[in-house]
């Protein structure tokens, strides 16, 4: 198996801790000795020592330090973000050119939290297994905790592989309201979608050619260019997401149930459900003091002190690019916030 891990970022979701320069994914959280790139890493290194990382020029050299361990050709480095879409298919371009086009590869993210690696060593084995078996695209979703609206779902149609409990994929949701996720939880029959699958080149060429011949076409262009002629072609691209460019065309889907715990730390309030809070239920880091504070997420990592009183759901956050104070549950708004102080800062 080949794993290909997808460290890409606007660093905008945890700002002012993550920045487009230093997005999440290069972040050590819960007071960890490593980055959730490196946790991330460790992970795919329990399922094969074949592992490719496709990473944004403009923080490479930082993800490069943090996975020294690494060769330089295990890195594919985007000249600028084109989405999800072609960075997979630069990977299986690179790919295709020293590796069996028949072995399969799985596509995971770097930014995503998880605990239990024998458990996605498990699933991604599963998976691994019944793409080669049927040659078709197995995703890997996970088992819904809460009515989430952040989040895409994929609906089970009846069960494909009773022994391994491999599902036939019915359709995709896309992020719905507080109701309707809340039906999705209910029935029992929908897993979160967080972008994880697997499946062969071979797989990936027949069913580009058959349901994205664009993409195909983008892909040809890519493998057929050489080190000098890849950055314009890139550049050429427009901005797609795997799932709209391929994955939600396709009509022979299989998903398999994690057997993981998973967070997409997308926000401060998800960050807070990872990280080890005392009784009152706070996290806190730096130089703080505190009255009176409960269920909180503190962190300071500026020169002076910081000192709340008499809050509780909140978020601290004091670094060098910036201050942060909001209500947990309101922390989903932090990525515009970013975003318009990033424009405001360009002008």
């Amino acid at each position: 198996m080949i794993v290909v891990i997808i460290a890409g970022g606007a660093g905008t979701r945890l700002w002012p801790l993550s920045t487009p320069e230093h997005p999440k994914h290069l972040l050590k959280v819960n007071d960890d000795d490593k980055s959730i790139l490196q946790k991330t890493f460790d992970r795919a290194s329990s399922l094969t020592d074949k592992i490719y990382i496709v990473s944004e020029q403009s923080h490479i050299d930082e993800v490069k330090k943090q996975l020294s361990e690494l060769s330089e050709d295990k890195f594919l480095i985007e000249p600028a973000r084109r989405g999800t879409a072609n960075c997979i298919i630069a990977a299986m371009a690179k790919l295709s050119k020293d590796n069996d086009p028949n072995e399969p590869v799985a596509f995971i993210h770097a930014d995503h939290f998880i605990r239990d690696v024998k458990g996605f060593v498990h699933s991604f084995n599963v998976a691994t297994i019944s793409s080669s078996k049927e040659q078709k695209i197995v995703l890997v979703g996970v088992e819904p905790r809460y009515p989430a609206t952040g989040f895409g779902y994929i609906e089970k149609d009846g069960i494909y592989d009773e022994e391994h409990f491999v599902y036939k994929v019915g359709s995709f949701k896309e992020k719905p309201d507080f109701k309707t996720a809340q039906t999705y939880l209910k029935s029992g029959n929908y897993l979160w979608n967080c972008g994880y699958f697997v499946g062969s080149m071979s797989t990936f060429k027949n069913k580009m050619e058959q349901f994205s011949p664009e993409l195909l076409s983008s892909f040809t262009k890519l493998s057929e260019v050489d080190e000098d002629g890849f950055v314009p072609a890139y550049l050429e691209l427009d901005n797609e997401a795997i799932d709209y460019a391929l994955i939600e065309k396709v009509d022979d889907l299989l998903v398999v149930p994690a057997s993981f715990d998973w967070v997409d730390l997308g926000s401060y309030n998800d960050l807070s459900g990872t990280v080890t809070a005392d009784e009152s239920g706070n996290y806190l880091k730096g130089d703080i003091e505190i009255e009176e504070v409960s269920n909180s997420y503190i962190e300071n990592r500026g020169k002076k002190p910081v000192a709340v009183i008499g809050m509780d759901n909140c978020v601290v956050i004091n670094t060098e690019d910036g201050i942060l104070v909001t209500r947990k549950d309101l922390s989903q708004k932090v990525g515009d916030i970013a975003k318009k102080i990033a424009a405001r800062n360009a002008k």
